[in-house]
């Protein structure tokens, strides 16, 4: 599994998305990803409590710990690589998480417009 071109969706160099937790497809951090990485875990989202709540409700836990998969469990504030697909089903539903856009993989852009993202950009 060797990953794809490290670009972001703004055309330049994929920044870290975060280290505490561990995150990304590879878990070097990065939203990085490959044609293993059916989820597309793409976007570099910062949690907030509105969507761990709204992720929980939909199916996929991601706020508590797992310690036998060595997941610590997410809180608001946490950086984590999101899929694609989850971040569009949160923005329809209203409760998106920010997203860094320099850490968000140019690969998102397949499900997510370019617009949408930018409307939760920071830095």
């Amino acid at each position: 599994m060797e990953p794809e071109d490290s670009i972001n969706v703004l055309g330049t160099a994929l920044d870290l998305c975060g280290t505490d937790p561990v995150t990304g497809f590879f878990r070097d951090g990065y939203c990085n990803t490959c044609a293993a990485d059916q989820g597309s875990h793409t976007v570099a989202a910062v949690m907030t409590a509105e969507f761990l709540a709204f992720s929980k409700y939909v199916g996929n836990d991601l706020s508590t710990p797992r310690p036998e998969y060595g997941f610590v469990g997410l809180k608001p504030g946490d950086a984590w690589c999101l899929c694609a697909g989850r971040f569009l089903q949160a923005h329809d539903e209203g409760c998106a998480p920010q997203v860094k856009l320099e850490a968000t993989h140019k690969r998102a852009l397949e499900i997510v417009p370019l617009e949408v993202l930018r409307g939760y950009g920071v830095t």
